[in-house]
């Protein structure tokens, strides 16, 4: 079986289960819906409830004062007796109507059941629109006396009552229909039937009307619920998503300071084991060099020599891998400092390609360097940019065949920064494995063919280190056709040469002094004595 034909099949499995899951949700959903006999949810009821008893408690004035008004209005038609009464009993229902909502502010809660409160707020709503049904027959004896002015206007009045009833009770009880229901039908009937007496198509068409208003503010306060549940649904989505952030921040936080934690033990061990692995090290290699060395005399067998060589080649080797794990670990842990000064990519590329000249010639390999001309210095690491350049034509050596040929290449990019690429004409790296070999100790399939492995963390340093540097690192391969790694530094990293703010031997301070003249020779006026004095003339 293809990976195409097994992604066919786990999509279609899943499509599979995602439907049995809807399904199961509206089953669930339509159980749920029978047994409340609503379509409301559980957690919603307790929310409409609590929006109708508030939005009663703080309107609860202005009830009352409608109240008083249409009873004052009312004893123009009608004794004050009955208006009185009926007041009486709207300011009775009314009290009826807040102390349960007071009670189910204070008392009640959502993880109750809420039939029984539903059931008081029910009949409390029915009394109380009952009583403003009785608004209606207050004054019915009227209507039978003749018809004068005050008549017409006390129906049209009872009409106007009956519209401002039912805007205020569709805002109070919008969030329980029900409520609506019991609370304004009453009314609508009583006015409507009080109209119809009169036999007057006038009034047949105030009633007609006052059905139909009834039966849009029903519908507006659908509307109104609809919005409600809406903005319920919408807040419990809310706090549900906080919850989630509030736990995944929780779990985030705890993840992270396991991080911490482990990330300190790791550098801890990491410090304690090159310690301990260092020291021993040191010695090794020191002696095996001075076995090798053959520095107090030859030995008796020649094997000894050729065993002392690979005893201090596995140390180097073993010395190396301590030391990258080391590099790694610090990028790692955010504490590789660079160190930066003047450099030049090209230079640095000309020292690494003399020091892997001799393994390469050992190879049969050609490694060419190309730099371009009068590149500037840039501001990098030395140390850092020296082990990324090479880790690079480290591998390159490593993986071309004998007879190909490694290029070294040094070339300013279009946007003023400075590229250092290795090419090499091995076999190649397939596609699905440069991911893989980007990764710590990730190595691909080549590198475990051939005899030469290694850590695999070449790479990796070398990315971890350019991009220290603010640079990016690409791996470019193909197969049988080689591998081309390049590191790119970018523009703020290139010291761009100043030009010279005056030109060499034309500065402003030689301008403004003229050259001097050729000199002449100057004549030398020698003054004349002055004549003695005169004596004046002797007097006989």
């Amino acid at each position: 079986m293809d990976k195409e034909t097994r992604k066919k099949i786990l999509a279609d499995l899943r499509r599979r289960h995602e439907a049995r899951k809807r399904a199961d949700g509206d089953i669930r959903a339509a159980r749920e819906r029978l047994s409340r006999g609503n379509d409301i949810k559980p957690e919603f009821e307790y929310e409409l409830m609590a929006i109708f008893a508030r939005n009663e408690l703080s309107a609860s004035v202005t009830i009352w004062a409608l109240a008083a008004i249409f009873a004052l209005a009312s004893m123009f038609w009608a004794p004050w007796t009955e208006s009185l009464l009926w007041l009486s009993l709207v300011i009775a229902s009314k009290v009826t109507l807040l102390e349960l909502c007071r009670r189910f502010v204070a008392h009640a809660r959502p993880d109750e059941d809420l039939k029984a409160w539903r059931r008081n707020f029910i009949l409390a709503e029915l009394f109380s629109g009952l009583v403003w049904a009785g608004f209606a027959l207050v004054g019915v004896d009227a209507q039978h006396q003749p018809a004068d002015q005050a008549v017409f206007s006390s129906h049209v009045f009872i009409f106007a009552s009956l519209i401002v009833l039912l805007a205020v009770r569709m805002t109070f009880t919008s969030s329980m229909m029900s409520l609506l229901y019991v609370g304004t039908i009453p009314m609508t009937l009583a006015v409507s039937a009080r109209l119809l007496m009169l036999e007057e198509p006038f009034y047949y068409a105030l009633a007609t009307m006052a059905v139909g208003v009834h039966i849009y503010f029903i519908f507006l306060a659908k509307g109104i619920q609809q919005t409600t549940l809406q903005m319920l649904a919408f807040r419990a989505q809310k706090d549900i998503l906080i919850a989630e952030l509030d736990e995944e921040r929780l779990l985030s936080d705890e993840a992270r300071r396991r991080a911490e934690a482990g990330s300190k033990a790791k550098s801890r061990f990491l410090a304690t084991m090159s310690h301990e692995l260092r020291t021993p090290l040191n010695a090794i290699m020191g002696f095996s060099e001075v076995m090798k060395d053959e520095m107090f005399g030859p030995h008796a067998a020649p094997i000894y020599k050729e065993y002392a060589n690979d005893i201090y080649d596995s140390g180097s080797h073993l010395l190396q891998l301590i030391n990258e794990i080391l590099d790694l670990s610090r990028i790692e842990a955010g504490r590789y400092e660079l160190t930066e000064e003047r450099a030049h990519l090209g230079d640095i590329a000309q020292d690494c390609q003399r020091l892997l000249t001799l393994r390469a010639n050992g190879k049969g390999l050609h490694v060419d360097l190309h730099v371009a001309p009068d590149l500037p210095q840039v501001w990098i690491d030395v140390r850092a940019m020296r082990q990324i350049c090479l880790n690079l034509l480290s591998n390159a050596i490593k993986f071309t065949p004998k007879g190909g040929t490694v290029t070294i290449t040094v070339i300013p990019t279009p946007d003023g920064g400075q590229t250092l690429s290795v090419t090499d004409t091995g076999p190649g790296i397939p596609e699905d494995e440069i991911p893989k070999v980007l990764q710590a100790f990730g190595q691909g399939s080549l590198a475990h063919e051939t005899a030469e492995g290694g850590t695999g963390l070449g790479l990796p340093i070398v990315k971890s280190l350019i991009e220290l540097h603010g640079g990016t690192f690409e791996l470019a391969s193909e197969l049988r056709k080689g591998t081309v790694a390049s590191i790119t530094l970018p523009s703020q990293r290139v010291l761009a040469s100043v030009a010279p703010l005056q030109p060499l031997g034309a500065e402003r301070h030689r301008q403004a002094t003229p050259p001097p003249s050729p000199r002449q020779p100057r004549l030398r006026i020698t003054p004349k004595p002055a004549p003695p004095p005169s004596r004046p003339p002797r007097v006989a």
